[in-house]
């Protein structure tokens, strides 16, 4: 997740509700229709000067270079674009001659479009692209996307021209009509750690592989062919099941061409109190029996195993700086509000206990056989009953092998067991991008 410092626009919660009046069909709007929120803004808070009345300019390529290969099994029309953070600190794009592409808001709060050539096109479904990353690019998104994507530059309240990039959540954003999907990842000049993550949306289906110069091969294969129909369907199916609004998490074109799968954090966020008490019955279990029996958390740390016990609202563990009441809904979609909130004065054990925590609400594994030790349980034990979040449990289902991020703890799994879906290492020499199913 990317901060966001302070914005000169308009807030989420003061448009995103009013702009997701009909949540399921996307309506490409135009400057006036773009909701900044820390989703799809890229900033820094280094500040650099730049040529007045200048909307971009580039800088030439540094060293750190490696290459990226994108193979297209989606179809004619793709594009790819890059943005990131280069070494000291800057938002950028890459732009089709190779070079960093540094955008200049003009200061009028109004976001800009930059249009510098960012459009990266992909050769014909079944060949592959390859370009060269010049140098080290942090906080850095690989955005896969059938048809062209735009972006703007607005400045944040520390004055730096920051990146917008395009909204999953807004179905009035001018990319709103267009499907795409990106990878995250963080290249320091020699050591990369790269992620597929559908914590905040499904769109089109990417995988990937890295290479290292030790001859190292690791593979996250990602998203099958044809995923997003088919959680698009999965949603209506478990809508259908339990009344809830799944089947809202799916945005569609007019003519009703799934375009992406919003993750219910996402959804939550712009609709606020729309799952109601989903998960309250749930939690009033679970601390009732936890008043009785240890809760023990393992933190897969030096702390070692933590026991904790309910009592007057509020779980407490055994080191733990302070206690935790009880979750909401949108605590638990989230896993960073409420009792999942981290501040810089928690200790290790309260640093550890709250991934663990809300990964096992999250997968419902709270009540099983064996769910008194978390994690313990394997994969084959999550989203097992409900409540639950049955978005990561459909996400999971059409993943190759079921690895890749579906919620923002998705890495807090038994010793031996990964179901994130990362790949990282020194010295990569390849960074290979699949497109539309693996190969």
């Amino acid at each position: 997740m990317r901060g966001v410092f302070g914005l000169a626009v308009a807030t989420l919660a003061g448009l995103l509700g009013q702009s997701l009046a009909d949540p399921t069909i996307a309506r490409p709007g135009g400057i006036k229709d773009i909701i900044i929120t820390e989703d799809n803004i890229l900033n820094s808070t280094t500040v650099r000067d730049f040529e007045a009345n200048s909307v971009l300019k580039t800088n030439s390529a540094q060293a750190g270079a490696f290459p990226i290969s994108v193979t297209n099994n989606f179809d004619s029309g793709m594009y790819m674009y890059l943005t990131g953070k280069d070494s000291s600190g800057t938002p950028v794009l890459l732009g089709a001659n190779g070079q960093f592409v540094y955008p200049q808001a003009d200061g009028t709060g109004v976001p800009q479009e930059i249009i510098a050539n960012v459009a990266l096109p992909l050769n014909a479904k079944g060949q592959t692209t390859q370009i060269i990353l010049p140098q080290a690019l942090i906080s850095a998104r690989i955005w896969l996307a059938h048809g062209q994507l735009k972006f703007y530059t607005v400045r944040d309240g520390n004055g730096v021209s920051a990146i917008v990039e395009p909204s999953a959540a807004n179905p009035n954003d001018p990319s709103a009509g267009i499907q795409w999907g990106f990878i995250e990842f963080n290249y320091d000049g020699t050591t990369i750690y790269a992620n597929i993550s559908f914590v905040d949306f499904v769109g089109i289906p990417l995988g990937m592989g890295l290479t290292l110069a030790t001859g190292e091969q690791q593979v996250v294969q990602g998203l099958q062919g044809g995923a997003v129909n088919n959680i698009c369907n999965g949603m209506k199916q478990q809508a259908s099941a339990d009344g809830q609004i799944w089947d809202r998490l799916c945005t569609t074109t007019a003519s009703g061409q799934a375009l992406r799968v919003l993750a219910p954090n996402l959804y939550e966020s712009g609709n606020p109190g729309q799952f109601g008490s989903y998960y309250d019955g749930y939690v009033n279990q679970v601390w009732n029996q936890y008043a009785g029996q240890d809760l023990v958390i393992n933190t897969q740390t030096g702390a070692g195993n933590v026991a904790c016990r309910t009592a007057n609202n509020q779980l407490t563990c055994a080191g733990d700086n302070r206690a935790y009441p009880k979750p909401t809904v949108a605590d638990i979609w989230g896993c960073n509000s409420g009792p999942f909130a981290i501040i810089g004065s928690d200790n290790d054990v309260h640093r550890a206990v709250v991934p663990r925590l809300c990964a096992a609400f999250t997968r419902s594994t709270l009540l099983l056989s064996g769910g008194n030790v978390q994690p313990s349980l394997g994969a084959s034990s999550y989203y097992t009953v409900s409540p639950t979040n049955h978005y990561s449990r459909v996400v999971h289902q059409y993943e190759v092998n079921g690895i890749g991020y579906a919620f923002s703890y998705d890495d807090v799994n038994p010793d031996g067991e990964n179901a994130s879906g990362t790949v990282a290492g020194a010295n990569p020499t390849l960074l290979k991008v699949t497109v539309g199913g693996w190969s």
